[in-house]
């Protein structure tokens, strides 16, 4: 791949990508940098993706690869510092579409309480909720992105969705 094929990829994933790293990041400067960095390791790692290969699953596992190191890297200075959590949750805007107030107030908090039960879940369980039901990726391209067998993957999203319906059942 060349600069421009990555150009072009940024131009049709970029959303996608920071839409994901928000996830990941819960804030959004956090995920601003997230996301800045994904791209400078694509653009490091340029000679290795391939624009035929689904270049959207590579520039995603460059972006969940960076994620576990920095929040590695946080706890460890957590560790030996005591600095506080980075994670903060992320303010949305109201976007009222023809429903009444209760309507959409309801609606928001029944996100707010899945988002919250998604951020809960173990990291094993998160991450491919989040790739499956976010980012739209099948589960093949789930078990590439992060290495594992398929069945591996279909068992932890069974396992994630009881964990959910357990959690929001409870509130």
């Amino acid at each position: 791949m060349n600069t421009t094929e990555l150009e072009k990829c940024i131009e049709t994933y970029g959303n996608d990508i920071y839409a994901f790293c928000v996830h990941l990041a819960y804030s959004q400067q956090e995920a601003e940098e997230l996301y800045q960095d994904t791209f400078l390791k694509a653009m490091e790692l340029l000679s290795g993706i391939e624009a035929e290969n689904n270049p959207k699953s590579y520039l995603l596992s460059i972006t969940i690869r960076l994620w576990k190191n920095r929040k590695r890297k946080y706890a460890w200075r957590n560790r030996i510092a005591g600095f506080s959590s980075l994670e903060e949750e992320t303010q949305e805007a109201w976007d009222v579409n023809g429903n009444t107030l209760e309507e959409e107030v309801l609606k928001k908090e029944q996100i707010r309480q899945l988002r919250q039960a998604v951020k809960k879940l173990d990291y094993k369980y998160r991450m491919p909720v989040y790739l499956y039901y976010m980012e739209e990726i099948p589960i093949a391209g789930i078990s590439k992105i992060l290495k594992l067998p398929k069945g591996t993957v279909k068992s932890r999203l069974y396992k994630a969705r009881e964990i959910l319906k357990k959690q929001l059942a409870a509130e």
